[in-house]
């Protein structure tokens, strides 16, 4: 009896640690997310890919059309983007001896704008993510005898101190950034107070144009970047990074929660592109 009794209460013992164990791990299971939920995702055009996929893949992007940049850029807007981009700089009231950080600056067409801008008193410091970009921008301000800082670099995470630049500009370069609230922050943050942001991106075109705008994006553009660059997926991918940025209210929401105020936009050939400006108060 001693020792059935004994063999019973170890029995109990170890049927209470069971369901102890289990009851543990219940709790657990409820309060692990999904596995799937682990993986960030974003969007690559109309993709869902992983955020680390999106930044690789854009990457590859620039570096399959940067020697064809400029040319494409003409042939797609038929020259527009030069208007365009004179419009931003001109509201974005940048005056002699003041200093200004070019986001995504590219092909640093904006550098050489703001730069007569600026004058030999003040700064543009060109930046981009991409080096065969930044490569083009560079070379093309060295070939025209200018020389002005460049660096590589991430938009979400400016290597630039707080409350430092006049002016920040970003120009068909916020939709493809992955965490673009956060790279509004960071804009906001090396902005000196009373300084501004400039964002030129594509946005949502007006109602009666969308049937020959969604035509010319999604037939004729990937067959002139074939055409002239050899690669039609990279500029199936621009038609669709268009579609999914946020529109102009969307926009100017997400740069007043990132901290600007007197925030408005212009909007641009029918709303084909838009100019927002908002203010570090």
């Amino acid at each position: 009896m001693t020792i059935y009794a004994s063999w019973k209460r170890r029995a109990k013992a170890a049927s209470r640690a069971s369901k102890m164990l289990a009851a543990i791990n219940r709790m657990d299971a409820a309060t692990k997310p999904p596995a799937q939920a682990m993986t960030k995702t974003t969007h690559f055009g109309f993709e869902t890919v992983a955020e680390e996929e999106k930044a690789r893949r854009v990457a590859d992007v620039f570096d399959s059309v940067a020697s064809k940049y400029d040319v494409m850029n003409d042939l797609m807007s038929v020259g527009l983007h030069r208007l365009w981009k004179r419009f931003a700089v001109g509201v974005s009231g940048v005056r002699e001896g003041q200093r200004v950080l070019d986001v995504a600056g590219g092909s640093a067409d904006l550098s050489r704008l703001f730069l007569k801008k600026v004058g030999s008193s003040g700064q543009v410091v060109l930046t981009d993510i991409n080096n065969a970009m930044l490569r083009v921008g560079r070379d093309r301000l060295l070939d025209e005898g200018i020389a002005t800082p460049v660096t590589q670099c991430d938009a979400e995470h400016l290597p630039f101190p707080d409350n430092y630049f006049d002016c920040v500009s970003i120009a068909f370069g916020l939709r493809n950034v992955t965490h673009k609230d956060a790279a509004l922050r960071d804009m906001w943050r090396v902005l000196k107070p009373g300084g501004r942001l400039i964002v030129l991106e594509f946005s949502k075109v007006a109602k009666p144009l969308e049937p020959l705008y969604d035509a010319y994006s999604f037939k004729l553009l990937p067959r002139i970047g074939q055409l002239i660059a050899n690669d039609a997926d990279s500029y199936r991918y621009l038609a669709e990074s268009i579609r999914m940025h946020p529109g102009q209210e969307e926009l100017k929401k997400m740069m007043e929660e990132a901290g600007l105020e007197r925030v408005e936009y212009f909007n641009l050939t029918g709303g084909v592109v838009a100019v927002h400006r908002g203010y570090k108060l």
